[in-house]
């Protein structure tokens, strides 16, 4: 079996993270593929130039479309319990049991669409709450560097040469 080129690797590594409704951004890439950041830039602007990935926003990579924008689909519960699915101009026209058996096999997919949504919830709270640490941080560390200098002032302050200088006393 021939050897993967590293473009074929990362175009792979963009359509599996794209189709699973992951961000796909170059450190996802480097953790996924193990590949060099560097080589990493360099095969994603070629697939870019080549038209095979989108930049959708800086550092952030979806795969060009291979296929035709979803249709229109709609779902109508008759009475009796017969329904209709429209699906473009496709209808289908489903009993009762074949509606829940459809139920079944579309479930799946159903439970895989709310685990992408609640990653996307989940990473949305991971990078606010990031940002509120790295704020939190900064704020910490100015306020050590001010009691830290205040503490310094004190010092200065109450050493005995400074009592004596404001005294205008001698040291001896």
């Amino acid at each position: 079996m021939a050897k993967r080129s590293n473009t074929e690797i990362l175009l792979e590594a963009i359509e599996d993270l794209h189709a699973l409704e992951q961000i796909v951004t170059r450190e996802t890439l480097m953790e996924h593929t193990g590949l060099k950041l560097t080589v990493i830039d360099d095969r994603v602007a070629l697939l870019i130039d080549s038209g095979q990935v989108h930049r959708v926003q800086r550092g952030v990579f979806v795969p060009a479309p291979q296929h035709k924008p979803a249709r229109i689909i709609s779902k109508t519960v008759l009475p009796g319990g017969i329904v209709k699915i429209e699906i473009g101009d496709d209808v289908w026209t489903l009993t009762p049991r074949e509606n829940r058996m459809l139920g079944e096999l579309m479930a799946g997919a159903g439970q895989q669409s709310a685990a992408i949504e609640l990653g996307h919830q989940a990473a949305h709270i991971s990078n606010e709450l990031g940002s509120q640490v790295r704020e939190s941080r900064r704020e910490i560390n100015e306020l050590r560097r001010f009691v830290n200098d205040y503490v310094k002032a004190q010092v200065v302050e109450t050493s005995p040469t400074a009592t004596q200088a404001k005294l205008n006393l001698d040291p001896a």
